[in-house]
């Protein structure tokens, strides 16, 4: 049975107390999304700010039998934009517009209908849903014939069906719309990228934008340009006379730099005019315009993609740019530095089963190989993880200030008192040491099962990968139990003093020895040798990197703690006090601690 009194809110959306005027954000009388209307519009159609929302449409509503509901009477499909229910003689003021209106006619009566149904026209309500029982048996004719006569559609709600339930259903079927809308863009996105990868872009990307949005789309000449030019590059059925007269004048008002973009609706043409650099600026650029029969929620931001697209492309080709210039540069110069023209860039090593083209679009580049699974690009964009490929990237690669020079213009030379950045940590001196580094941040990146592993400067243990260091580390340790392991390292640790390791380890000094001359002789090794103990300190590191013994639940084991993995003594000099662990358990005859 209907509940006339219950407001209707989406689960995530909070009933106010009170209820607030139309225009006030946060009131209970709109359960709809923001910017769904406004009063003053007609019936179903949203106006006002706020961001678009898939509506539903409202036969959509009827068909699902779950509900019950009945077209009763009124106008043809309109879109659904939210659900409210009020028992108010005029509930105008708390609508936004393109709401499903829920009722039990508590406060109508003959005479009443007529009134009524104008004020809900007038606010932009999308349809009218009563509620039969308990206060009407059916739906009055008074009222279906009002509906009528003003196009207001009509539904009747069956007793058994709570206007809750109606309310669940619409953001049901509103999240599943914007579900498909957002993948729509999604695929517009990516489809826009790819082909601004092909050998003729513009051409390219302004097809693909025009058969997504299922109109025409064009790059017009910049303003500066005589009135009657025409397109620089087209897609798709010419609009009609009227609308590319109009068309005409939202490419004046954006080129004037008003605002970087305008749309308008004419004879059911929908225009949009889009500036393809900065509007109003000096001569202006070339514009984007577009003319649909139908406009969807994501049309805006799918065309706001192409505009972004474009505007690197007739950018690049007007400044000379992109992979041609930078080949020339390279074959004048020998210098990649030179073919690149400055600014810092990174190499990026990815693997994956994309296509290479779409993924290079993705950051921003044209500069890219592709090797089987594997592609190796050069970009100077942020990178982020990208969805089907792994990606490594090296550490920037500073080629100085981005520079243009004209022709027959020297490159400016460097700021005195600067050098090129060298030592650990230093961005790498050339290309080629960057793209050795790429290729072990990938590594280390499918290791670990990662997206993105970037370069990190580990010194010269970080130029092995982690697998061959962990595997070179076991073969040579291997003849070593945990304590002469633990044992080995406290003593390189402290450079081969017997005197602090025993410290350190709080075993007796001679204790010490003993071990060290029995890992020697499982090693079979000079340990006095320096290229030894290096191999050992770096094999015994990446041991430690690669695995500990770790008891159940994550903490230290016992020969872990009574060792003292990782804890580096400190000592207070003569007479200071020296902080030991446990001592260590016995685990050969040989080790007889001395008190």
């Amino acid at each position: 049975m209907p509940k006339p009194s219950d407001p209707l809110e989406p689960p995530s959306a909070p009933a106010s107390a009170e209820p607030v005027p139309s225009g006030a954000a946060g009131g209970r009388g709109s359960v709809g999304p923001a910017g769904a209307g406004a009063a003053g519009a007609g019936p179903g159609a949203p106006v006002g700010p706020g961001p678009e929302s898939a509506p539903v449409a409202l036969e959509a509503l009827l068909a699902d039998q779950g509900l019950g509901l009945r077209r009763a009477g009124g106008g043809a499909e309109v879109p659904v934009y939210g659900v409210h229910a009020s028992e108010m003689a005029d509930p105008s003021p708390y609508l936004l517009g393109g709401e499903l209106l829920l009722t039990a006619g508590q406060e109508l009566g003959p005479g009443a209908y007529e009134g009524y149904v104008e004020r809900l026209v007038a606010a932009g309500v999308a349809a009218l849903g009563f509620g039969v029982a308990p206060v009407h048996a059916e739906v009055p004719q008074d009222l279906v014939r009002a509906c009528d006569r003003l196009g207001l559609a009509l539904v009747e709600v069956p007793p058994g069906t709570p206007f809750s339930a109606v309310a669940r259903t619409v953001w049901r079927l509103m999240a599943a719309a914007r579900t498909r809308e957002l993948r729509r863009v999604t695929e517009a996105q990516q489809a826009l990228a790819a082909a601004a990868t092909r050998p003729d872009p513009l051409p390219a990307v302004l097809a693909r934008l025009a058969a997504t949005l299922g109109g025409w789309a064009a790059v017009l000449p910049p303003p500066a340009a005589p009135e009657a030019a025409p397109p620089l590059h087209s897609a798709g059925p010419t609009p009609a006379a009227p609308a590319a007269a109009a068309l005409a004048g939202l490419a004046r008002r954006v080129a004037a730099g008003g605002a970087a973009s305008a749309a308008e609706t004419v004879a059911g043409t929908h225009l949009a005019v889009y500036a393809l650099g900065t509007p109003g600026g000096a001569g202006g650029g070339p514009l984007l315009c577009t003319a649909t029969p139908r406009r969807l929620p994501g049309d805006h931001t799918i065309a706001g993609v192409a505009a972004v697209l474009l505007t690197l492309l007739t950018g690049r080709r007007a400044g000379g740019g992109g992979e041609g210039a930078a080949l020339l540069r390279l074959l004048l110069g020998g210098d990649p530095a030179d073919a690149l023209g400055g600014g810092s860039w990174t190499v990026v090593h990815a693997r994956g089963s994309g296509d290479p083209a779409e993924l290079a679009a993705a950051l921003g580049t044209t500069l890219y190989a592709a090797e089987g699974p594997s592609v190796r690009l050069l970009t100077d964009h942020p990178t982020t993880p990208r969805p089907g490929w792994r990606l490594g990237l090296s550490a920037p690669v500073d080629l100085g200030p981005p520079r243009t020079p004209g022709p027959g213009t020297p490159a400016a030379p460097e700021p005195a008192g600067t050098s090129t950045a060298s030592g650990p940590g230093a961005p790498p001196a050339d290309l080629a040491v960057a793209d050795a580094q790429a290729a072990r941040a990938l590594e280390r990146a499918e290791a670990a099962r990662a997206p993105l592993a970037r370069h990190a400067d580990a010194g010269l243990a970080g130029l092995v990968g982690a697998a061959e260091a962990g595997a070179y580390a076991a073969a040579l340790l291997a003849p070593l139990p945990p304590a002469l392991r633990a044992t080995l390292r406290s003593w390189l640790a402290h450079h081969g003093s017997w005197d602090r390791t025993a410290a350190a380890l709080g075993i007796h000094r001679n204790t010490v020895r003993q071990r060290i001359a029995k890992a020697a002789a499982l090693l079979d090794r000079e340990l006095d040798d320096p290229d030894t103990r290096m191999d050992l300190w770096f094999a015994l590191g990446a041991a430690e990197r690669t695995g500990r013994p770790r008891r159940p639940g994550g903490g230290r084991s016992r020969l872990e703690r009574g060792f003292g993995y990782g804890v580096k003594p400190s000592w207070g000099g003569p007479g200071g006090d020296v902080t030991q662990p446990l001592r260590a358990p016995l685990d050969s005859p040989g080790d007889c601690p001395v008190t």
